[in-house]
């Protein structure tokens, strides 16, 4: 009997060992792994670096209390803000944790300037978390079925739509706009080069917080270390998770100037994040980001591999839209397409489809060009026999 709760509609197999861009099932079958755990493994399964930082630490010290200094997770703090150019880190357990210290940050934000119940503008179509707060402040009807009521803190927007926010600009009770650089769970949806831009003017003129959830996007995903760095701006908030640890849980919430002042002793806090064991395995994942050209090169190479799938795909009429930014590519269909996943692991090979016609790719950024070239040949297929 299975005891667990039924959160999941799981494929069937199950993975017992991984190596780079490949994962291995109990009869040590391979499978090219292009969902890299919904973007977390960017250094792909079994990284020496982060393996080695994970025994390492183990054998010292695994947990303490942030009632106590942690000078692992000063260290990474630092790293963060060097390559961020934040003020100040809280380290969460998950992203939908970030995300709530965010909007926690929010709303204190709002009270401090005598605003009860501050709302925060989101965008349609977005995904923030699964907490009811997070659940709240997702675009997304799915998520919000069987949690009624919501919480009453949100103005929802359509995305990419500056004139929709600029609408909100008299109302004396927003406090900040909450928003994906790239919708991930929503479609690989990549908004206009300049929509961050303007928003942060918005923000600016309406001394509302800018606040970006790289949960998905964040540590090199699209080819920045933060997607919000191809607009070239700096939010007053950004929250992580997923690929920080590579896999290991952990996630962080980074505020600046105002916003880095806002939260006091006793106004938030966590048992477990930031312990000497997650940032260790952080801050391997960032010291080999920082010692190769893979960020670059998901830049490159996912602009390469678009542009494969367009090229593959071209006569296929039901191909409505092909998508990417870095590592993130998301292929729209106009059907309904979830068989493929199934069809995709028959082939031993790893993919995700998201908002029910989207086949989303999110490659490790160390997935080598056979590798690479397998993925394209493959799903080529598997799309291409989908509407034989």
């Amino acid at each position: 009997m299975n005891h667990l709760m039924n959160t999941y509609a799981r494929l069937p197999v199950a993975f017992v060992t991984g190596k780079g861009a490949q994962l291995f099932d109990a009869h040590g079958q391979a499978y090219l792994d292009s969902v890299s755990g919904i973007a977390v493994c960017n250094l792909g399964h079994a990284h020496p670096a982060v393996a080695e930082a994970i025994c390492e630490q183990s054998h010292k010290l695994i947990h303490t209390s942030n009632l106590y200094s942690i000078d692992l997770q000063e260290a990474l703090a630092d790293k963060l803000i060097q390559h961020s150019h934040m003020d100040r880190v809280f380290f969460s357990n998950s992203g939908a944790e970030a995300n709530e210290a965010a909007l926690k940050i929010a709303r204190k934000y709002g009270n401090d300037r005598g605003i009860q119940n501050g709302k925060v503008i989101v965008m349609e179509n977005s995904f923030h978390g699964r907490t009811l707060l997070t659940l709240s402040a997702t675009g997304n009807e799915k998520v919000h079925a069987g949690f009624a009521p919501l919480v009453d803190s949100f103005i929802r927007v359509p995305f990419n739509d500056l004139e929709a926010i600029r609408a909100h600009s008299t109302n004396p009770q927003v406090v900040a706009i909450l928003v994906e650089p790239v919708q991930g769970e929503g479609g690989v949806f990549i908004p206009a080069d300049d929509y961050l831009t303007h928003i942060r003017d918005i923000c600016d003129a309406n001394e509302w917080l800018m606040m970006i959830d790289e949960v998905q996007t964040g540590v090199g995903r699209t080819g920045k270390w933060f997607a919000h760095q191809h607009a070239n701006i700096v939010p007053d908030v950004m929250t992580l998770a997923k690929a920080l640890g590579n896999g290991f849980p952990i996630g962080a919430c980074l505020a600046k100037g105002k916003a880095a002042e806002v939260f006091a002793p006793g106004n938030h806090g966590t048992t477990f994040g930031g312990n000497p064991l997650a940032c260790a395995t952080a801050l391997a994942v960032i010291n080999t980001l920082e010692k190769s050209n893979l960020i670059e090169q998901a830049a490159l190479n996912g602009a390469v591999i678009v542009q494969r799938f367009k090229e593959a795909l071209a006569n296929i009429p039901g191909v409505k839209e092909i998508r990417g930014k870095g590592y993130m590519i998301g292929i729209q269909l106009d059907r309904p397409c979830g068989d493929l996943v199934k069809m995709a692991l028959e082939k031993h090979l790893l993919i995700n489809v998201t908002r029910g016609d989207t086949i989303r790719l999110l490659p490790p950024l160390i997935m080598n060009n056979e590798q690479t070239n397998e993925l394209v040949e493959k799903l080529t297929q598997l799309v291409t026999n989908f509407y034989q």
